[in-house]
């Protein structure tokens, strides 16, 4: 079935912060909201709790602690061979379907094939690892196993099996539940057991239902999988698809009856995580990101800045500084604008305040080139 009316840019924008919950706060518990926007992307282990905090009403963290500690949330290497949060439910799936991306991007990669070892060498050690992982095992745990175990001294090995085997973060205690030290442990959950396709279509599906209306392209952006592979596994599911078509002439993918707001639904400002995968899930990023802003959020190394959203699209950055949450904003706000921007930052002080007040302060060598309308900073704390 294909939609009647293009949809322009502003819905399409509309559609991703509905299905993000970032038009309104919804009171869901953590493991619910993250099924809901399909995955949070979690190398920094402070940035699922953010990212939750801008989606759910009244969310409280430990609530992301505890389904962290029972594995009802995993964190795991997966799209874009980068760490993200995702649901026990889904990371099977997930798992199988990225595992060829994964593993051609260590074996293959110079610091791995330059320690000697061979594909055949880590495919004979990984049943014994995933054994070995039974129980949480720190970096060292499995650097002086695998030198125990088959004479492997190098670390280079441990960081190749670690990326495309089945193994998640253990919780350690920290204040984010995952610290600068990680502990591992296998997979809790059974492994994807259905046709090696069914595994990619089933993650073309939750993307869409998180993400969509979306394109093939925006597919691969998301996930690293070559275009050719999602087209497959859109013919393969095209009977529960919908196609539309955007004002630009693509034709872009969703799942029926998913939420497709109007162009002038109401779009609250969002103090957004490091990194949130709203910023990341599509090839065009202007649905999103305004293109002039792109190079000073997304950083040539990768890096992704905490951003702030107003009507729905990146007008600043944002970080903890001394008291308060500076808002660099890169268009002049309105006063109502900033009255509200204020809202959230005293919000998110006091979220901060029991866990970690200076959040990303390791990044902050970013904002010495960072320029823009106007800088403020807000919901400052009494001393």
């Amino acid at each position: 079935m294909t939609g009647d009316v293009p949809l322009t840019a502003r819905r399409l924008n509309r559609a991703t912060l509905a299905r993000q919950l970032l038009l309104e706060r919804e009171p869901l518990p953590a493991v619910d909201a993250v099924r809901r926007v399909v995955a949070l992307q979690a190398q920094e282990p402070a940035s699922p709790y953010i990212a939750l905090w801008n989606r759910v009403a009244g969310f409280d963290a430990t609530d992301l602690d505890a389904a962290y500690k029972r594995h009802a949330i995993v964190k795991a290497t997966l799209l874009r061979i980068t760490l993200h949060a995702v649901t026990a439910e889904d990371y099977p799936a997930f798992h199988h379907a990225m595992a060829s991306t994964l593993r051609g991007s260590r074996l293959h990669d110079r610091r791995y094939t330059d320690t000697g070892l061979t594909v055949e060498d880590a495919d004979a050690m990984l049943p014994d690892v995933i054994a070995f992982m039974a129980e949480p095992r720190t970096n060292a745990d499995v650097l002086a196993w695998l030198d125990e175990r088959f004479g492997v001294s190098e670390a280079r090995a441990w960081w190749a099996l670690r990326t495309f085997a089945p193994v998640v973060h253990a919780a350690t205690g920290a204040a984010w539940s995952h610290g600068p030290r990680p502990a591992y442990v296998a997979a809790p959950t059974p492994p994807f057991d259905g046709d090696p396709a069914a595994s990619v279509q089933w993650l073309v599906r939750r993307y869409l239902e998180g993400f969509g209306p979306a394109s093939p392209q925006d597919l691969a952006q998301f996930t690293l999988l070559r275009v050719p592979v999602i087209r497959a596994a859109l013919d393969a599911i095209a009977g529960d698809l919908v196609t539309h078509a955007a004002a630009d002439g693509r034709q872009l993918y969703d799942v029926a009856g998913a939420t497709l707001p109007d162009d002038d639904t109401p779009a609250p400002p969002r103090l957004m995580a490091m990194w949130d995968s709203t910023l990341l899930a599509y090839a065009d990023r202007s649905r999103v990101i305004p293109q002039e802003y792109r190079p000073v959020v997304i950083r040539r190394n990768g890096d992704v800045l905490p951003t702030l959203l107003v009507d729905g699209y990146v007008a600043g950055v944002w970080r903890p500084l001394g008291d308060g949450i500076e808002v660099t904003a890169f268009r002049k706000l309105r006063k109502a604008q900033w009255d509200a921007v204020a809202g959230e930052a005293r919000a998110l002080l006091a979220f901060l305040a029991d866990r970690d007040p200076q959040v990303y302060r390791r990044y902050g060598r970013w904002w010495t080139s960072i320029t823009g309308d106007e800088t403020r900073v807000l919901g400052t704390r009494s001393r």
